[in-house]
C-alpha cells in the first residue's frame, strides 16, 4: 500500500500504535490497539485518545476531513502488527454498524492486495465464513494467509 498515510509510532511489542490526524478539526491523537483476548486472538480497537480518561475513545466522531488517510494508516498498523505477530488472528468489529460497514468498504476497496497476504472471514447469520465482497458482515477476522512458512 503506497497510499498517503500518517506516520505511526509503535510500542515495543507492536501492539499499540499512535499517530496524529491533522485536518479540519485540528490535530487529533489517534490510537490503534491490539488487545489479546485469547491465545493467538487479538481484538482491534481504534479511536481518539482521551487525555481526560487516559483511555481510547472509539465512540467519538472526529470529522477531521481525512477519513481515507486515517483508514490507510490503520491498515498499516494492522500490517505491522501482523508482521510482528505472524500467528495472530485479528478480530475487528466497528463500535457501530456504520463503522463496521466503513471497515468493510476498506476491505472491499483493497481486496486484491489483502487476499494475497491474509485470510479474511466475516461473521454473518451467527456463523463465520470466508469473506465475500457482496455481503454485509457484522465482524471480521484476519490472519496470515500461509502460516506454514513460519513453522520451519
Amino acid at each position: 500500500m503506497n497510499l498517503n498515510r500518517y506516520e505511526l509510532v509503535a510500542d515495543s511489542r507492536h501492539e499499540q500504535f499512535e499517530f496524529y490526524s491533522d485536518g479540519d478539526a485540528g490535530c487529533i491523537r489517534k490510537v490503534v490497539l491490539f488487545e489479546k483476548i485469547a491465545p493467538y486472538l487479538y481484538n482491534l480497537s481504534f479511536g481518539d485518545w482521551s487525555d481526560v480518561k487516559n483511555a481510547l475513545n472509539d465512540q467519538c466522531v472526529s470529522n477531521n476531513g481525512d477519513r481515507d488517510k486515517v483508514l490507510v494508516t490503520v491498515a498499516h498498523a494492522v500490517m505491522n502488527f501482523m508482521q510482528h505477530h505472524p500467528y495472530a488472528v485479528l478480530f475487528a468489529r466497528g463500535s457501530t454498524a456504520a463503522r463496521t460497514r466503513l471497515y468493510q468498504m476498506g476491505i472491499n476497496k483493497n481486496w486484491d492486495r489483502i487476499c494475497s497476504f491474509y485470510d479474511v472471514h466475516g461473521f454473518l447469520n451467527d456463523k463465520w465464513e470466508p469473506f465475500e465482497r457482496d455481503k454485509n458482515y457484522e465482524a471480521f477476522t484476519l490472519s496470515q494467509r500461509d502460516n506454514s512458512v513460519f513453522l520451519n
